[in-house]
């Protein structure tokens, strides 16, 4: 079992594929199972890196709480121990906010992002009533309960739910909560346009409560391409894991290929 030693943790992760490096980042409470998908499937033209957040899955309780910038900062030590120099930053849900703190702090690090279902912040009464609830649950009496139901909502098949079901189950309900509460009060929107790099966002066309959020993001971030998935809701990566792959794909190719060239400008510039 691949494991990576970080500043008093310990991550699991996994790389499959070559090329392209991307990398996904999982909500709280799930793990990077909840990508099987991408794992499978990008990894043909791509290299694919998931990985458990501390706390989560297969990784090792961390004594530091969970925040963004915690994360984010993983990342980066991982990016350097598998000698990738930049990467796609993939977020999906609380994912997506993660993501953006990624290229707002590491903008050098990165080669772009794409937000599943994501946010740059929790504006709503709903979203915020569901993330109270999943704080008041992630403890060691209630979390079985709350991981049966985010499990059962991710999944497409009794078998991708006995998998999620039982590598959730692993993770520790005291970094959970603490991801958890983090994501309630994170708000990066004023500091949207300092992000310059392509961004893809990805919703659901019946995600409806996620829908302004995307329209925040599209309008607010200087490069970026929005999708609405006919027929989807929120739960992507595994529910809708064939559109979302090849709009992952198509994105990443198109910006390997306008990077090519303005590295071959550059070039013929100097010369």
């Amino acid at each position: 079992m691949p494991m990576f030693d970080v500043e008093g943790s310990s991550l699991f992760y996994q790389v499959k594929g070559e090329g392209t490096p991307i990398i996904f980042i999982h909500p709280p409470l799930l793990t990077s199972t909840n990508f099987k998908y991408q794992l499978d499937q990008l990894s043909k033209n791509n290299k694919v890196i998931i990985f458990d957040i501390r706390g989560h899955g297969k990784s090792v309780y961390s004594k530091q709480a969970i925040t963004y910038s915690l994360i984010a900062n993983d990342i980066v030590n991982l990016l350097d121990y598998l000698g990738v120099e930049k990467a796609f930053i993939c977020g999906y849900s609380t994912g997506g906010s993660i993501a953006l703190e990624f290229l707002l702090l590491y903008p050098n690090r990165a080669l772009g992002s794409i937000v599943i279902s994501g946010m740059s912040e929790v504006k709503d009464i709903y979203l915020k009533q569901r993330i109270s609830l999943a704080v008041k649950l992630s403890n060691r009496k209630t979390i079985s309960a709350l991981t049966l139901a985010i499990s059962l909502g991710n999944s497409n098949t009794r078998k991708v739910f006995k998998k999620l079901y039982k590598d959730a189950s692993y993770g520790d309900p005291r970094n959970i909560q603490q991801y958890y509460r983090f994501s309630q009060y994170y708000n990066c929107t004023s500091r949207l346009q300092d992000i310059k790099l392509p961004i893809l966002l990805v919703y659901g066309k019946k995600d409806k409560a996620f829908h302004h959020y995307a329209q925040i993001l599209h309008e607010k971030l200087p490069q970026n391409e929005l999708a609405y998935l006919e027929k989807e809701k929120h739960q992507i990566p595994t529910k809708a894991a064939l559109k979302l792959n090849q709009k992952i794909d198509e994105f990443v190719q198109k910006h390997c290929a306008l990077n090519s060239l303005h590295s071959s400008r550059t070039t013929f510039n100097k010369e």
